[in-house]
């Protein structure tokens, strides 16, 4: 029998840990998309994550997050929503407050964004890490522990602090474009099931070997010179 993959379906994956659960099948709104097997984890209440880690976000610009991302607890993400008019003596939103004010909503609504905010695949955002709006994350990155990522991280980056600046990068350019076009996470989940060990722990050699399609090349064997 072949090794049987965890299921991406289930909202809480370990049973006896309530405060772990997989994003996909608990976010509801149109404005968030979330890959297979990302989860939060938070003691609190992490069912709650669209109103609480989400925020401000009135749309039209999406949140968008792959596939094996870790969230630690409090990780937030500030929308565009939470933008003030910038370009007048005041920022006050004054339209909000009702009565006559609110014929000038106009004053406070279409106010230029960065776009949505994308989180690649295989990402780790350490506790309590803020997300700005607009952002871009690539994959494979990491953002420590309570850094204001105010600007796009690069794939493989590890970035840090408020606001987060990049640290290092966890491969060589060469071997980061290898690990892109490998995308281990969009592998059948049978296959990369049969390559756990290969994808955590593995180089990016052994990682390319176990790639799906990849045919194993036969050992050579050296010969004493003149040897036929």
């Amino acid at each position: 029998m072949p090794p049987e993959p965890a299921d991406p379906t289930v909202l809480h994956p370990m049973p006896d840990q309530p405060r772990v659960v997989l994003l996909r099948p608990l976010v509801t709104s149109p404005l968030i998309e979330v890959g297979e097997f990302t989860y939060y984890d938070d003691p609190v209440d992490p069912t709650a994550f669209e109103s609480r880690n989400v925020l401000y976000h009135y749309g039209p610009e999406k949140l968008v997050i792959g596939r094996f991302c870790a969230l630690a607890e409090g990780v937030r993400f500030l929308m565009n929503g939470a933008n003030h008019r910038m370009d007048g003596p005041s920022t006050f939103p004054f339209p909000i407050m009702g009565g006559s004010w609110a014929d000038h909503f106009d004053l406070i609504t279409g106010l230029p964004g960065r776009g949505d905010t994308v989180v690649g695949n295989d990402v780790w955002l350490g506790h309590g890490v803020t997300v700005m709006a607009g952002v871009r994350i690539g994959h494979g990155a990491i953002v420590a522990a309570g850094s204001v990522v105010v600007q796009d991280v690069p794939d493989y980056g590890v970035v840090g602090g408020n606001p987060a600046r990049l640290l290092r990068r966890r491969h060589s350019d060469a071997d980061i474009d290898r690990l892109l076009a490998l995308a281990w996470w969009d592998w059948p989940l049978p296959h990369l099931t049969a390559h756990l060990r290969t994808v955590m722990s593995g180089t990016v050699d052994d990682l390319e070997a176990a790639a799906p399609g990849r045919r194993p090349v036969p050992p050579t064997h050296s010969t004493p010179d003149g040897a036929s």
